[in-house]
């Protein structure tokens, strides 16, 4: 009888790990359309919260508030490394990673474009996504 199973991903971007029942576990290290430049849209899961852990690097996560099918703001939250962080079902984010990020995803193993509706970043979106960043960055 097996006992137990190890996994890892040292590679580019996002892979799953592995799934029991309904519930998946994924990695997530550094891509670049995951930095601030290339960030695409922001997405809403709509069935599922979806749990991160920072373990290396750095990785803020981006909220949108969303009226009319447009993006109004962005709030930050600044993952700190080994806490858990339960972003709640039917909330629109993304994040942005540093190089050496590596963060631990968990979320239902149906989570997928399907139930995930996307808001698409344009240039006025993409000016406060970044506006907002620096804010930050200064401590405004």
């Amino acid at each position: 009888m097996k006992k137990y199973d190890i996994y890892e991903f040292n590679g580019i971007g996002y892979k799953k790990l592995f799934y029991h029942q309904n519930w998946r576990v994924s990695m997530l290290n550094y891509i670049e359309e995951l930095d601030i430049n290339h960030i695409a849209y922001v997405e809403s899961h709509q069935f599922t919260d979806e749990v991160f852990v920072l373990l290396e690097g750095s990785c803020s996560i981006f909220f949108a508030e969303v009226g009319n099918h447009q993006i109004v703001s962005f709030s930050i939250l600044n993952l700190e490394p080994h806490k858990v962080y339960q972003v709640h079902s039917g909330v629109f984010h993304t994040h942005i990673l540093s190089l050496d990020a590596k963060v631990l995803i968990i979320e239902e193993e149906n989570t997928c474009e399907g139930n995930s509706p996307r808001i698409y970043i344009g240039k006025e979106s993409r000016a406060l996504l970044i506006k907002t960043y620096q804010e930050k960055l200064n401590g405004v």
